[in-house]
């Protein structure tokens, strides 16, 4: 049997069906994005072990063709037991080894990006200050206990920890969150309109509303926008239930044994141990045209716990590497007085360099060694 594995493991017929594989997912998560969207068919496409079909009507979810995750792994197996299989390091064979350990680099790397990386954006007006930057699809609802002046406490639960409904209990909290309704995009009305339904809450505001439950954005330029009617319930009873939306304006705000609190469904949140001040963002134009010729931000990175205190400038291709996060000029107001930073956050980043520089070298001790024989044979023939 594992004679069996090891040679189905290391077949070159094994290798050519899983980049045959490969092409066809690429081909067909492409042209998905058309429909779905480019986040949803990296979901369902690339970061999965398999494409599943749903029959209409059925909660059925049928397996029908590898995933990116799959494939990968596939070869990734088969390019280190081949290696262990046959590849003995020596002089004759040190650069395919050196190839093969840059193509799995790669391979690894790519894993690892998908489950660490994040991508958030951060909104900075002219003189404005902030210590956190935000998700450009994902939600949270947060909960604010604003007791005290000088301090927020927040507890932030994921949407899609809403989207299961049910209780939701933290230590920090003296309430739960009972999840009655909770739709991952939605439209609300101040009048009813067809096919809405009238909101009925028993504290804060949005009751005698109207609201509708809406298909999944499937446009980059276009996101969901979640809404819900949660109930927070103590051990004396239900301080009411509320409605939280991403349409809302203001938080709900109410009391629990003497603490003052805030509710608010929002963009997810990353803080950040620093501040990121802006001073001045540039949009600079080409004399006499309407060209873009620079988009710069300059922004002044604040840590008090360390005295940093210093002026960094921000612009196309040359972006802020700090504490572990890459800001990039991504974006800006339409009055050039904001600006829009692309905040990315990847530990695996270095991994495709190394990757290409192993399979560089592999490729030139090959060529090399191949060169070497040639000129031999050929000066002793």
């Amino acid at each position: 049997m594992l004679d069996r594995l090891a040679r189905f493991f290391t077949s070159l017929r094994l290798t050519v069906a899983l980049l045959a594989f490969g092409l066809v997912l690429v081909f067909w998560g492409t042209m998905a994005q058309v429909q779905v969207g480019l986040y949803q068919s990296q979901n369902e496409f690339f970061r999965s072990f398999f494409i599943y079909w749903s029959p209409s009507e059925s909660g059925l979810r049928i397996p029908i063709f590898p995933g990116g995750y799959l494939i990968g792994g596939m070869l990734l197996a088969n390019l280190v037991v081949y290696n262990f299989q046959f590849d003995r390091p020596g002089k004759r064979n040190f650069g395919l080894v050196l190839i093969h350990i840059g193509v799995g680099l790669l391979l690894i790397g790519q894993l690892l990006t998908d489950v660490f990386s994040t991508e958030s954006m951060l909104h900075l007006r002219n003189a404005e200050t902030k210590n956190y930057s935000e998700s450009s699809t994902h939600f949270e609802l947060a909960i604010v206990d604003k007791t005290d002046a000088a301090t927020d406490r927040v507890v932030a639960i994921p949407a899609e920890q809403l989207q299961r409904h049910g209780a939701i209990r933290h230590a920090n909290l003296p309430f739960t969150v009972q999840v009655q309704t909770y739709y991952g995009n939605s439209v609300l009305a101040e009048k009813q309109q067809a096919g809405f339904a009238q909101i009925n809450v028993s504290a804060g505001f949005g009751a005698g509303a109207w609201w509708r439950e809406l298909p999944q954005e499937a446009a980059m330029d276009r996101r969901d926008l979640p809404s819900g009617i949660v109930e927070l319930l103590t051990p004396q009873g239900s301080l009411g239930t509320f409605l939280v939306s991403a349409h809302l304006n203001q938080p709900q705000e109410f009391d629990c044994n003497g603490r003052h609190y805030e509710l608010v469904l929002r963009l997810e949140r990353f803080y950040k141990p620093f501040k990121l001040h802006l001073v001045e963002f540039r949009h600079d134009k080409y004399p006499g045209t309407d060209i873009p010729k620079n988009f710069s931000s300059r922004v002044r990175v604040q840590r008090p716990e360390t005295g940093e205190d210093r002026e960094v400038l921000i612009y196309m291709n040359n972006p802020l590497r700090y504490d572990g996060d890459t800001y990039y000029q991504a974006s800006f107001d339409p009055d050039n007085h904001g600006t829009i930073l692309q905040v990315v956050h990847n530990p695996s980043w270095l991994t495709p360099y190394f990757s290409c520089v192993l399979v560089g070298v592999g490729l030139l001790v090959q060529f090399l060694r191949h060169l070497i024989e040639f000129a031999t044979n050929r000066k002793a023939s």
